[in-house]
């Protein structure tokens, strides 16, 4: 039940690139899916169907719907310089933490912290909220508390606690 939940968030997901952005159906679809990432964790650990399988589904699910938001979002803001070096130094962190994590686990992690999901959340509201929030005040935002979780979740690396804030399904 749960994995059927995340292929409807990649079905969803793929659906998007064909709405055009911030249109009515791309709300639907794009709304569907968010609340699809919330339910299917929630659905796997009530049913305990927790899984390898699923939690790497839900995390290949993830990337396609942030891929195609990125798409499809980014060419249409207003982005100013300072957010595109903001933009790239927090991707730089993540990617350090990615590189690590694969040097001291020899594997990859994504850590599933409080403050990663926050900035999911935050950046989920970012395309609902842009009509009434100034696109400046909202980065700001979500800026510092993603910048806080990549140096939160590179700590958790590098002290080896990233498996406890990865346990999702």
């Amino acid at each position: 039940m749960a994995n059927m939940i995340t292929c409807i968030r990649m079905i969803c997901s793929i659906v998007l690139v064909c709405c055009p952005t911030f249109s009515v159906s791309f709300y639907v679809f794009y709304i569907l899916a968010g609340v699809s990432d919330m339910l299917d964790g929630m659905v796997a650990r009530y049913f305990k169907t927790v899984s390898d399988f699923g939690s790497k589904l839900d995390t290949v699910a993830d990337f396609i719907f942030c891929l195609v938001c990125f798409i499809k979002i980014i060419p249409v803001l207003k982005l100013e310089r300072w957010m595109f070096i903001w933009i790239f130094v927090i991707a730089l962190i993540k990617l350090i933490n990615l590189i690590s994590a694969y040097v001291v686990q020899k594997k990859f992690v994504v850590c599933h912290s409080n403050p990663n999901k926050l900035t999911g959340f935050l950046l989920f509201c970012l395309p609902i909220t842009i009509k009434v929030i100034d696109l400046r005040y909202s980065m700001v935002v979500i800026g510092i508390v993603a910048t806080l979780a990549a140096i939160q979740e590179g700590h958790l690396i590098r002290t080896g606690n990233s498996e406890s804030s990865n346990k999702r399904r």
